[in-house]
């Protein structure tokens, strides 16, 4: 009896804890949806609260406020109302947040700020507001931005004028290099471009927007860049892109590289360095040779470039001209005495070069101008070898037409056949047998085989 009291019990106990986990379990569910009903409601009060502020509601906005909105709420890119209303330039309403405490220089995931976000807008009232209100005019968002440079990049003219009024600093570059100077000149905004050069009282800004008016082949915007500053070469930390200014890129090498005679021209008249040197070495010269800039060559060296100038390589600009097979370019170097056979560091020649590339035209105007056809390389290659080496048959032909030997030997023993065969070139063998080399193919090639296994 007292058995079945116990088991009955027992079972009485189990029931009452199964309701009660039941009840917990009900209570818990009912908890979470009241949290989930709380979220919606809240987060349908902040986009609405947001969506009013954007409208320029005042009267919304203050109500939200008073039902205990949080001001500093923001959507999912960071913007708060603040950023909104200043964006549409609800003037009224950003001053009514700012008496509330929104903070003036808050900012966006982005790193913008409500300056930066009117600036952008052309929002001129509200800009001078924020202004007054102590807003940063040089803070930078996380791509280095300033509201200055937002407003000359969208061709806000009054909004950078009252910018650079209240102290905008215009030589503050983004991550990429870009002053406003340099973006409104891009962007072909002149009126906000002679704006800031009216500013640039020391010069600063000059240089990065004078590469970028050479690259586009702008001289209008580049003697407009020039007056008053008779130096086409003042360093600047913030230049066309910093990759420019770091290799010792001037205006001038991307004027001769663009072949642009009058840009080239208006920079040596305004004090252009002529024999400026990238760090690779490379002359204003250097680049119109190598891109086959006939006529700037030729102002270039009317004006004294340095023909014999070097690139940290011992590259000349005929080497570069051959190179390009720019015959032009060659005719005017050689008029103006750049000699036949300069050398590199490796003892290669302008021959070596044209040879190396199979220019046909540029190879003959060198033997014409009495090119040494047998010169040789630090390695011991000559021309011909070269020839051999890389299969340019009408080459190697031009190159025994005017003396080349086909004897010649290179440090390691090689003659032209030798390479020629180890390359598996049979055309030139053959042509080189008919003129006189040796014979002996299999001794030829088994020689050869050793020597290059031994390199």
């Amino acid at each position: 009896m007292a058995h079945a009291a116990a088991h009955l019990k027992k079972a009485r106990e189990l029931e009452q804890f199964t309701e009660y986990k039941a009840l917990q379990k009900a209570r818990e569910k009912r908890r979470r949806q009241r949290e989930r009903a709380e979220r919606k409601r809240q987060s349908d009060s902040n986009t609405s609260f947001l969506r009013a502020a954007r409208a320029g509601n005042i009267d919304k906005v203050l109500d939200f406020l008073k039902n205990g909105i949080d001001i500093s709420t923001c959507n999912q890119n960071g913007l708060n109302a603040l950023h909104l209303a200043a964006k549409e330039g609800h003037k009224d309403l950003v001053e009514e947040l700012l008496e509330r405490g929104a903070h003036v220089d808050s900012s966006t995931k982005k790193g913008n700020t409500a300056l930066h976000i009117a600036s952008l807008a052309g929002q001129k009232e509200v800009v001078k507001l924020l202004v007054k209100r102590g807003a940063n005019v040089n803070a930078q968002s996380q791509n280095g931005f300033t509201p200055l440079y937002m407003a000359a990049q969208e061709n806000h003219l009054e909004v950078v004028r009252y910018l650079l009024e209240s102290d905008g600093n215009q030589s503050i570059a983004t991550e990429d290099g870009f002053t406003p100077l340099a973006i409104a000149l891009q962007q072909g905004h002149n009126s906000v471009v002679s704006l800031l050069l009216e500013h640039d009282t020391k010069g600063k800004v000059r240089l990065p927007a004078l590469h970028i008016a050479a690259r586009k082949d702008d001289t209008k915007s580049a003697a407009l860049l020039l007056q008053n500053d008779h130096n086409a070469d003042v360093q600047s930390k913030s230049g066309f892109t910093p990759l420019h200014i770091a290799n010792g890129i001037t205006p001038l090498h991307v004027a001769s590289k663009r072949g642009n005679t009058s840009m080239v021209a208006l920079l040596l008249d305004r004090g252009a360095q002529i024999d400026a040197k990238t760090r690779d070495g490379l002359t204003p010269l250097h680049c119109a040779a190598r891109s086959g800039h006939d006529p700037a060559v030729e102002i270039l060296l009317e004006r004294g470039a340095p023909i014999l100038a070097r690139t940290k390589n011992g590259l000349s600009p005929l080497h570069m001209s051959a190179q390009g097979d720019h015959i032009e370019c060659v005719k005017f170097l050689l008029q103006h005495k750049a000699p036949v056979d300069d050398v590199t560091l490796d003892y290669l020649t302008a021959l070596h070069v044209a040879a190396h590339c199979g220019h046909y035209r540029v190879t003959k105007l060198l033997l014409d101008k009495k090119a040494n056809p047998n010169i040789r390389a630090l390695n011991g290659f000559t021309p011909l070898h070269i020839a051999c080496k890389k299969n340019r048959v009408k080459v190697m032909e031009l190159l025994v037409k005017y003396g080349a030997s086909i004897q010649a030997i290179t440090e390691s023993g090689l003659t032209p056949i030798h390479v020629a065969a180890f390359m598996g070139h049979l055309n030139i063998v053959l042509l080189l047998l008919q003129n006189g080399a040796s014979s002996d193919v299999r001794n030829i090639v088994s020689h050869t085989s050793h020597l290059f296994s031994s390199l």
